[in-house]
């Protein structure tokens, strides 16, 4: 089961410049649409005298959830060259923003996609690219008298507790590697008096 995918490290920057504009890159690590409008409220602030603010993004390893903004550019010309760069290297849960400063020229259709296209580029040839791995949550409830049998399965599986309650009623978050979550999973069913849910 494939259960790893490719995403930044963390933040990178990269530069294009065609005839007198100037196309800065900037790729985030992110997990949450949440995430992409912070950032996004942040590079507008930032360089609030930027002509454009254009995106991409791919959000979601099970159910992908991607957008691309052409922010006033002709449509087609510069969130698309972005997200086609995120698919050609495979890219996941990442947020490119190209911020431009107009240089006084236009630079045309194939002008502009290669303009998006090489300032993507570049920051992802400067960029940390990481494999990670995808997990599955789990919550489990269960009486403290079974706390050792509990305790066992996770230390037989390398398993570390999330936010536990240790009280006559037990709680606790478990992080899986979904490729191993239903050998988990099957332990912990046999266990009688415990309840377990996905998260």
């Amino acid at each position: 089961m494939e259960d790893t995918y490719k995403s930044l490290e963390k933040p990178a920057e990269g530069v294009f410049r065609d005839r007198n504009s100037k196309f800065l890159a900037f790729g985030f690590p992110v997990d949450h649409i949440e995430q992409v409008n912070d950032l996004l409220n942040s590079l507008r602030k930032k360089y609030h005298d930027a002509r454009h603010h254009c995106y991409a993004y791919r959000i979601g390893t099970e159910k992908e959830t991607y957008r691309l903004n052409d922010d006033g550019e002709p449509s087609g010309t510069a969130g698309k060259p972005i997200y086609n760069q995120l698919l050609s290297h495979d890219l996941i849960n990442i947020l490119v923003v190209v911020v431009r400063y107009f240089g006084g020229t236009l630079l045309g259709t194939g002008g502009l996609i290669n303009a998006y296209r090489s300032a993507t580029n570049d920051m992802l040839d400067k960029a940390s690219i990481v494999n990670r791995v995808i997990e599955e949550q789990f919550q489990l409830n269960f009486p403290y008298e079974k706390l050792s049998t509990v305790m066992k399965v996770l230390k037989e599986e390398n398993l570390v507790p999330l936010n536990p309650l240790y009280e006559s009623q037990c709680q606790m978050n478990i992080a899986v590697r979904k490729s191993l979550s239903g050998r988990f999973t099957q332990k912990i069913y046999v266990i009688k008096g415990i309840t377990i849910r996905s998260l």
